[in-house]
């Protein structure tokens, strides 16, 4: 086994030879593939945010100019940042700036605080954070300037403003600790000479969910993370007509890549930005912008439900709604169909990788009463007893999973790691899962003793 990133474990060569020869692995950093989309799709909407459009073109270029500048700001390749935006262009822009910088995003959900970020901010040295100055009345920049104080490591600080609003905090600025402050919309620098990178190396850092501490980060390479979201675009059929909601947190596995943003992007579609999840944003959204595919929690599927009636919306558009963070509910499946129009569905997994899901041709008792089948055909999933034996089809035991997406490792965890992976490199997910005749999964639980479902808001359950 070699190492990607200090702290980061591979997969062992004849499993990555396997999948480079399965053609799973194209060998394309996710950034450079956002330059071949611009190319081939340059002048479509490739991101919509309220009254914003962006094209595929656009977005390239201010990817472009966003890298230049973090690299003007002396980024070096392999350093961490820590992203903790909502869902907005600049989320989207950020994250493929960093990687095409050479630098590694570390994504963090927006409603976490000081204790949670200056956490993230010690596990990965990182030496930058990218956050709203204030959002939802709670001041970020306070919270980044005070883990900054504490720390030896975070030094500089980007503040992103809602268009039509002024950063309370002036221009660029220097505090007592030497941590240095600046407007996101300042780092835009004219390109010059990207780094040299391969597609082995970790794009970013996803959190694993729970409540772990310190956390557990999941190291994604661009190689896996591009097959995963392609791989998954190609399982529901996304074409360039497609327009993808993206309602839940933009900084999870579901929304981000399964298919998501990078899958939506991968086939030149409409990714629409909403930073309100609730019914009458997301309803009317999907009215005006005619979208076709989105992702939600059982919990949010059914508050949409329940305020159709009274919406005064078309969501005739709709072909698809896939159900993560949770087990999907019967009566919830069956009112998709009915009352939405359109099919259901369920995908389980993590951001640490292993995904099943189910198909758009499965038939509806498979899709209301399963969690579907893997992604790859390069999945290995197990169920196996407590002693680590595989059980027989239609009994329960806990679910293993290794493949061409799923990680080798957390991010410098080596305790976790020796608890959460087999002497063979299988994954001990924690779930308690049964496989149908057929080769469906039904997920049926939690292993006792186990940590709490790794899905957090907008992850796969």
């Amino acid at each position: 086994m070699t190492s990607m990133l200090d702290g980061c474990t591979s997969w062992p060569e004849e499993f990555a030879d396997r999948y480079w020869m399965a053609g799973h692995w194209h060998g394309n950093t996710l950034d450079n593939l956002l330059r071949g989309w611009a190319l081939q799709y340059g002048p479509r909407t490739a991101l919509v945010h309220g009254g914003t459009r962006i094209t595929y073109a656009n977005l390239n270029r201010r990817v472009d100019r966003m890298a230049a500048g973090f690299r003007q700001l002396g980024f070096r390749r392999g350093l961490r940042v820590v992203v903790q935006l909502p869902n907005v262009p600049e989320f989207v822009i950020t994250v493929f700036a960093l990687m095409r910088a050479g630098v590694v995003p570390v994504f963090c959900p927006v409603p976490h605080r000081a204790a949670q970020v200056s956490d993230l901010v010690r596990l990965t040295e990182a030496v930058g954070y990218v956050g709203p100055s204030t959002y939802g009345g709670f001041d970020h920049t306070a919270m980044a300037a005070d883990i900054a104080a504490r720390g030896p490591f975070l030094r500089r600080v980007f503040t992103f403003e809602a268009p039509g609003t002024s950063n309370p905090y002036g221009g660029f600025t220097v505090d007592a600790s030497g941590c240095h402050y600046f407007p996101l919309s300042s780092i835009d620098e004219p390109p010059g000479p990207a780094p040299a990178q391969t597609a082995d190396q970790v794009a970013f850092l996803l959190l694993s969910g729970g409540s772990a501490a310190p956390p557990k980060l999941v190291p994604r390479t661009h190689n896996d993370y591009a097959y995963q979201a392609r791989a998954a675009a190609e399982l529901v059929s996304l074409t360039e007509d497609d327009v993808y909601l993206a309602a839940l947190p933009a900084e999870s596995n579901l929304t981000f890549g399964c298919p998501g943003i990078v899958g939506t992007f991968s086939v030149g579609g409409t990714v629409v930005l909403l930073e309100d999840p609730e019914p009458a944003a997301c309803l009317a959204a999907i009215d005006r912008e005619r979208v076709t595919v989105t992702s939600v929690e059982p919990a949010l599927a059914e508050r949409w439900l329940d305020a159709l009636p009274t919406a005064r919306t078309d969501v005739t558009s709709l072909r698809l709604v896939q159900i993560g963070g949770a087990p999907l509910p019967r009566a919830i499946a069956e009112r998709i169909c009915r009352e939405l129009g359109c099919r259901p569905q369920q995908v389980h997994g993590a951001a640490e990788g292993p995904l099943t899901l189910t198909r758009p041709a499965d038939p509806d008792e498979t899709v209301f009463t399963t969690q579907g089948r893997p992604l790859s055909p390069d999945d290995e999933v197990r169920i196996v007893d407590a002693d680590g034996k595989d059980v027989p089809d239609g009994e329960p035991g806990e679910l293993l999973a290794r493949g061409p997406y799923t990680l080798r490792g957390y991010y410098r965890a080596p305790g976790h790691n020796a608890r959460s992976f087999t002497a063979d490199g299988y994954f001990r997910t924690g779930d308690l899962a049964r496989r149908t005749p057929d080769g469906n999964l039904v997920v049926t639980g939690r292993r006792p003793g186990a940590a709490p479902a790794a899905a957090g808001p907008g992850d796969p359950d």
